[in-house]
């Protein structure tokens, strides 16, 4: 047989008893008589005889001895495994990431190896009456059988064990076994054993938006996991009041860009209750500030004018020490009868390394 070649049609069916079958090591020589598979022959060398053909001499009434012609289908099968197939994705698979809930599309590409375990069956179901059958023709048969299910593999396995697209390629190898395992059952339909299925990549476009809506989900998750909720949300305030006096052109950098700085009264305060709310901050409230969890002190501050909070303890203090809230920044907790500097309330004094401010008498 040539190489590459999987099954193969002897050329001539005019056989004779007493010819010699010579099957090399790895090949499994199949007799058809009319459709039907006869006898099958391991390797080794043999004289044709109605001794080691029972089954086809029944069906042809060979007379006993001699060398009596007759007509049978020879086929020459290969089973030595084939481990250097390829596949690849034509068009991206779309994937949902388990973490972050983002479908992104990505590429894969690998290699996989197989062997003829039946005969048989490979003749009467890939086979049929074709004269030879090579691994090329049997890589872009199942090229398509393995893209088909790809997506649903990758996908359970990503859900199953929680790994997210980002981090994907450090998770091949557990990736491909279970593919392999997946995909064994499918090839033994058709007489194959998948002796290796190898994922070699799987990446997605750096610069495809759904990719870039990903990492930056990531990014924030990560934020969120070491500053804290609290502390990222005044972050966001600070932000975004920052980013409204710098605009010139809104109602809001307006009022902002005016003089109405940090530790700004009351009364500003008022005046930039409507604005903050278009802002997406939380407005000063015309009320006096909702009652705290007796568990822990909650403290509310203004930011160029507008209210913000509640924060903890924890939140008010990493403010302080990274220079986001001023020692005359007005503060205002639950028991207090107004508005104050951060630096008189004596839990926060001496953060801003003063000393707590003298009772009053």
């Amino acid at each position: 047989m040539q190489p590459g070649i999987l099954v193969q049609k002897f050329p001539s069916s005019d056989l004779r008893l007493g010819t010699q079958l010579v099957v090399h090591p790895g090949q499994t020589a199949i007799f058809v008589k009319g459709g039907s598979i006869c006898d099958m022959f391991e390797s080794g060398t043999y004289t044709i005889s109605t001794n080691n053909i029972p089954i086809l001499c029944r069906l042809i009434n060979l007379p006993f001895g001699g060398d009596s012609p007759f007509q049978a289908e020879v086929w020459f099968v290969n089973k030595l495994s084939i481990l250097d197939s390829t596949w690849g994705t034509a068009t991206p698979l779309q994937i949902e990431d388990p973490k972050y809930e983002i479908i992104v599309p990505v590429r894969a590409y690998g290699q996989y190896g197989f062997k003829i375990d039946n005969p048989k069956k490979i003749i009467e179901t890939l086979v049929g009456n074709r004269s030879a059958f090579s691994s090329g023709d049997m890589t872009i048969y199942f090229r398509g059988k393995i893209l088909s299910q790809l997506t649903n593999i990758i996908s359970d396995k990503l859900i199953r064990d929680g790994i997210s697209i980002l981090n994907i390629n450090s998770h091949l190898s557990d990736i491909s076994a279970f593919a392999q395992e997946r995909l064994t059952d499918y090839f033994a339909k058709y007489g194959l054993s998948l002796q290796v299925f190898d994922i070699i990549s799987i990446n997605a476009n750096e610069n495809d938006p759904s990719f870039v809506r990903l990492k930056e989900a990531k990014d924030l998750a990560a934020k969120l996991k070491i500053t804290g909720r609290d502390v990222y949300q005044m972050d966001r305030s600070f932000n975004v009041l920052e980013g409204a006096a710098k605009n010139p052109g809104g109602v809001a950098g307006g009022f902002l860009g005016a003089g109405l700085g940090m530790g700004a009264g009351m009364a500003a305060g008022g005046q930039m209750a409507g604005i903050a709310s278009h802002l997406n901050v939380n407005p000063a409230p015309t009320m006096a500030p909702p009652p705290i969890p007796a568990a822990n002190v909650q403290y509310y501050i203004v930011v160029n004018g507008a209210q913000q909070g509640p924060y903890d303890m924890n939140a008010i203090v990493t403010a302080i020490q990274s220079g986001n809230i001023t020692k005359d920044q007005l503060v205002w907790k639950a028991g207090m009868a107004n508005w104050a500097a951060a630096s008189t309330l004596p839990e926060l004094a001496s953060y801003f390394n003063t000393p707590p401010p003298v009772p009053a008498p």
